[in-house]
């Protein structure tokens, strides 16, 4: 039992961290051809004027956001409340329209897990971290698939008009960010350590997204949450398990 659980946790660091180098490799790939851009500018305003300040915030406060997450501290919800707030107004204006959507389900995941996570029970306990079970695991996969196939199917038809849009990836990619950050935020406002792995396979497709969009703050936000999205699931993981231990009475 104890080496069947350290080799899944050993298999889950080493596919976390390749999805880092991966992730982060991508990135730096596409800021770097931005970074060549602004650099031939020689005036200092001209290059400060080349950064999106709002963006910048929006990036802080999502990492903020997501290391009170990590440790599992109630000021997730507020700092996160902020973040997809301005990522609303981003996402529609970079025709990222699925993510804007998301972020409005965000928002009302955000306030309803600041409900559930500051409510005491007639017991007067608070949530704890817990696993799913094999029911709710299906549940989440098969969220994954139907969200996905209504967003794919949303996103064709408010923008028929829009060939451009159509015949790229964006309604894919829209559709499946869409399907796992959906899941991944309402398994978290559940504290349950399964959120981490949809964050992770969110934040991979993620991070080239943004930086192909322009958006180099948030695509390096994404590469950050990747890597806190590992150290979640570690904490959690080993927080759920003492969670789930028996007590023993003296």
């Amino acid at each position: 039992m104890l080496m069947s659980y350290i080799n899944e946790m050993y298999l889950q660091i080493v596919y976390n961290c390749y999805c880092v180098f991966v992730s982060l490799h991508q990135f730096c790939v596409a800021v770097s051809v931005r970074a060549a851009t602004i650099c031939k500018k020689t005036n200092l305003m001209e290059i400060l004027a080349q950064i999106d300040w709002l963006e910048l915030f929006a990036a802080v406060l999502g990492v903020v956001s997501v290391w009170y997450a990590r440790k599992e501290n109630i000021l997730v919800f507020p700092f996160g409340l902020v973040n997809v707030s301005i990522y609303i107004y981003i996402c529609f204006a970079a025709r990222l329209y699925a993510n804007a959507g998301i972020n409005v389900v965000y928002f009302i995941s955000n306030a309803y897990g600041w409900y559930l996570w500051g409510r005491v029970s007639e017991d007067n306990s608070r949530l704890r971290i817990s696993r799913n079970t094999p029911l709710q695991n299906v549940l989440s996969w098969g969220g994954i698939v139907v969200i996905y196939g209504g967003a794919l199917l949303l996103l064709r038809y408010a923008n028929r008009g829009d060939v451009e849009y159509l015949n790229s990836y964006l309604p894919y990619i829209d559709s499946f960010n869409t399907s796992f950050f959906l899941v991944a935020t309402i398994l978290m406002a559940f504290k349950k350590v399964e959120n981490w792995v949809f964050w992770t396979v969110g934040n991979v497709v993620s991070i080239p997204i943004y930086a192909s969009q322009g958006l180099y703050f948030t695509s390096g936000q994404y590469a950050i949450f990747l890597i806190l999205a590992t150290l979640g699931w570690l904490e959690w993981r080993k927080k759920s398990a003492t969670n789930t231990q028996p007590t023993v009475n003296n």
